[in-house]
């Protein structure tokens, strides 16, 4: 890795020692080391940072400039827009993130940029860095929103494309793995989590804030608070998952979560229940590339394989529209089960 930063007029290159980094740096004049800071010293010109970029490519090259005061005002009042607006604390941290990595590379005041540098930053997400391109579009929508809503100039957004989705289908699990996996853990708590995201097709962001006055064990539901697009909705609760619940209170005795943390009165944060979930994986020799998120994409897949209609499942999921809900009719075995290849019908003509 290679890390930018930035000092006074000054830029600091610092990277492990090779004497193929040295050389590089060496081309540019003036270059110099600064013992004192133990990294390489060039004048921060212009257009020096695309030459470091450029003479570093084959490289992860980190940029950390310090913050520019005038792009944290515009940054508190994207913040401003965006809690005005209800988005989710994901979103808002998500699309964040997107805007200081942009503030990283054109390393310029936020309104002075125009529409050919917001189109050379997407062409080196696309070229350079091996983003998915749902990482690029997710981009697009942040920047859009600050040049259209926060900076009022959205002219200079107005031309800027969006990449072409991919029309990747989910991996989903068939039930004998899912089996496998709900299986691999004796821990109470774990086991629980598995079961309810399974059995209710739940989001992670959504198991991990889950409360025990959610649980309707009477009408057999899970109210889903403030859900993908802050939207309530209710979704299935298991008979086999109830009876796991139970077990799980009887030992944790859940009061404001249903699922505490490691800190003091705060939920398990998803990253926990991700590592649940490949242990699990690992534990039942599961080798497909799956994550959590998968058994949301097996409950739905196993609904509609089962006969259950779709509309239903979308209101389960908790889809806006039918057309996401009906990804899951090409990866269901149903109907393609039943087709006969064309290999067989001959074998079976000729016997």
């Amino acid at each position: 890795m290679v890390e930018i930063n930035m000092k006074d007029n000054e830029l600091l290159v610092k990277f492990d020692y090779s004497v193929e980094h040295v050389s590089k740096i060496k081309t540019i004049r003036p270059a110099w080391w600064n013992y004192k800071e133990k990294a390489w010293v060039v004048p921060n010109s212009t257009g020096m940072l695309e030459i470091l970029k450029k003479l570093f490519c084959s490289e992860q090259v980190k940029v950390a400039f310090e913050k520019c005061s005038f792009n944290e005002k515009i940054i508190s009042d994207y913040q401003d827009f965006m809690k005005l607006k209800a988005y989710s604390w994901q979103t808002q941290k998500l699309y964040i993130g997107h805007l200081r990595r942009f503030i990283s590379f054109i390393d310029k005041d936020l309104d002075k940029v125009d529409s050919g540098e917001i189109k050379r930053y997407f062409l080196f997400m696309m070229e350079n860095n091996n983003h998915s391109k749902s990482f690029v579009d997710q981009a697009v929508s942040a920047i859009k929103i600050l040049y259209n809503e926060v900076l009022q100039k959205s002219d200079i957004i107005m031309n800027i494309p969006r990449p072409k989705k991919d029309n990747s289908l989910p991996s989903v699990l068939s039930q004998r793995e899912v089996i496998q996996i709900l299986q691999a853990t004796n821990n109470e708590k774990h086991k629980t989590i598995l079961f309810l995201i399974y059995s209710a097709g739940l989001r992670v962001g959504e198991l991990v804030r889950l409360k025990p006055e959610d649980i309707d064990s009477t009408r057999m539901l899970i109210k889903v608070n403030k859900g993908k697009g802050s939207k309530d909705r209710y979704t299935l609760l298991s008979h086999i998952a109830l009876e796991q619940l139970r077990k799980y209170y009887k030992l944790y005795k859940p009061e404001v979560w249903l699922f505490l943390g490691s800190k003091v009165g705060d939920h398990i944060t998803e990253r926990t229940v991700q590592r649940i979930f490949e242990n699990c994986c690992r534990k039942a020799k599961i080798n497909k590339e799956v994550s959590v998120h998968t058994l949301r994409h097996s409950f739905a897949t196993h609904l509609l394989e089962s006969g259950v209609d779709l509309r239903y499942i979308q209101e389960l999921l908790g889809h806006a529209s039918t057309k996401t809900t009906e990804i899951y009719t090409h990866v269901t075995q149903k109907n393609i089960s039943e087709i006969l290849s064309p290999l067989d019908k001959l074998i079976a003509v000729k016997k």
